[in-house]
């Protein structure tokens, strides 16, 4: 009877899923015809205006009095500040940024001396969890940190006395809360993952008084095994990745819920889901199996004619995984160069060095020039912008060299960038005259009669 149960199961899914590959098709030229931009993308590739912000910004390119786009080095703006001066001096001055980044964004200005003092103690303060949110962790089943730490939000609003309080005060009370407390999360969810996985020991350390949440992460996850140029490296790259501009699928989807009024810790778990794809911020564990595969498949990591023919025979899906894509080159907005992996590559130099790993970086360097000319002259006339690598080029490398878990790549992404969605989310319900966000599509299915279950 049971075996019954699921042979006709198994029938009635085959059956569904058989009908949705010709129901869900539509014509490409249906969205010429009605003139549909795919992926809120215009014909030249740039995103379609949907939104004004006051937080990030994101440029690649700058548009002619004619009409044409014309690709420029890239800059990534926070609260009209460009990112790259601000690091630059951040590290002239020996210290942590991402505080301060984080202040920046929330509140829309810079902090005094004080003032960052005051603000870098108050999160220290919130990185603890309570005994219930700990004991949560410990019961929470699963293999990807993503989907636990968007559980463990959710039920962030049951120990939330003001859940669905969205004044600027509860807000932002909520901020910092979030952003305190992701990388205790992060590395809670990590120890307990491998715990009930592989059966290693579990170690729940507290978070340390004194210490930036860069720090405070590394010895979460890993003790005192950590030097100080892990640290400001992973301080840096939670810098790089905490904003983004409003169009990045995740935090956009942080302003659609954000618009239906819903509570913080729905819409962020709404996030959390988008970062989770393998597009958007899984791109990194990408890169760093692309990389290992040509480490292995190279045979000498300085001849150009090697490289070269190797990422050919991927971009003619003949290698790797036969998808006929180098990961981590090309974006979406940057053209010329991406200003998050130009820092970042400046930094990984340096942590190479200390990891006596130069060799590596020097491939991947090489990996970084060839790509780009291999891709150019794939393309030929077919593409129309220059591409450069992105920031998950180098990413993967630098927490490799750290000795960061695969497991946790994309989870530290959304340490980071927790402090860009709460900014966004604000900023949405704070408008004067805001509106639900609510798209249009267009029903492109003729019209049929119902005919009744007997006649069937």
């Amino acid at each position: 009877m049971v075996t019954d149960k699921m042979n006709t199961g198994k029938k009635m899914i085959k059956k569904l899923s058989e009908s949705i590959k010709e129901t869900t098709i539509i014509e490409k030229e249906l969205f010429t015809k009605y003139n549909v931009k795919r992926g809120l993308r215009n014909e030249d590739h740039t995103g379609v205006l949907v939104g004004l912000t006051n937080i990030g910004d994101v440029v690649g390119y700058e548009r002619m009095t004619d009409g044409t786009l014309k690709a420029i080095p890239g800059r990534l703006i926070y609260r009209g500040i460009d990112v790259k001066s601000m690091v630059e001096m951040i590290e002239q001055e020996e210290r942590f940024g991402f505080e301060e980044v984080a202040f920046l964004l929330l509140s829309g200005n810079l902090p005094d001396k004080t003032e960052l003092e005051a603000f870098s103690k108050l999160l220290n303060g919130l990185c603890a969890l309570s005994q219930d949110e700990k004991m949560n962790i410990l019961f929470l089943r699963g293999t990807d940190i993503m989907n636990i730490l968007a559980r463990q939000v959710l039920v962030m609003h049951t120990f939330d006395d003001h859940a669905d309080d969205n004044s600027c005060e509860n807000l932002v009370r909520q901020s910092l809360s979030l952003i305190a407390r992701f990388p205790t999360i992060v590395a809670y969810a990590y120890h307990v993952m491998m715990h009930n996985l592989q059966y290693k020991s579990l170690h729940i350390r507290h978070p340390q008084r004194g210490l930036s949440l860069a720090e405070n992460f590394l010895y979460l996850l890993k003790g005192k095994n950590y030097t100080e140029l892990d640290a400001r490296i992973l301080d840096l790259a939670l810098i790089l990745h905490a904003e983004h501009g409003g169009g990045n699928n995740s935090t956009f989807t942080t302003r659609v819920t954000a618009s239906t009024g819903t509570d913080t810790y729905s819409s962020i778990s709404a996030a959390i889901g988008s970062l989770k794809g393998p597009l958007h911020g899984g791109a990194n564990l990408k890169v760093i199996d692309m990389f290992n595969h040509l480490k292995d498949n190279i045979s000498n990591w300085n001849s150009d004619a090697e490289i070269s023919d190797y990422l050919m025979r991927i971009l003619e899906k003949k290698a790797y995984n036969r998808k006929g894509l180098i990961y981590g080159i090309g974006h979406a907005v940057y053209t010329v160069s991406d200003p998050r992996a130009e820092l970042l590559k400046n930094m990984a130099r340096k942590l190479a060095e200390e990891k006596r790993r130069e060799e590596e970086f020097s491939f991947l360097e090489k990996l970084e020039e060839k790509s780009i000319e291999t891709f150019m002259n794939f393309k030929g006339n077919k593409v129309k912008k220059t591409v450069c690598a992105n920031v998950d080029f180098y990413s993967g490398f630098v927490y490799e060299m750290i000795g960061l878990p695969q497991e946790i790549y994309t989870p530290l992404f959304a340490m980071s960038r927790i402090t860009g969605w709460c900014a966004h989310r604000i900023e949405e319900l704070n408008f004067e005259s805001r509106r639900i966000i609510r798209p249009a599509y267009k029903n492109v299915a003729p019209e049929k009669k119902y005919i009744q279950l007997s006649q069937r």
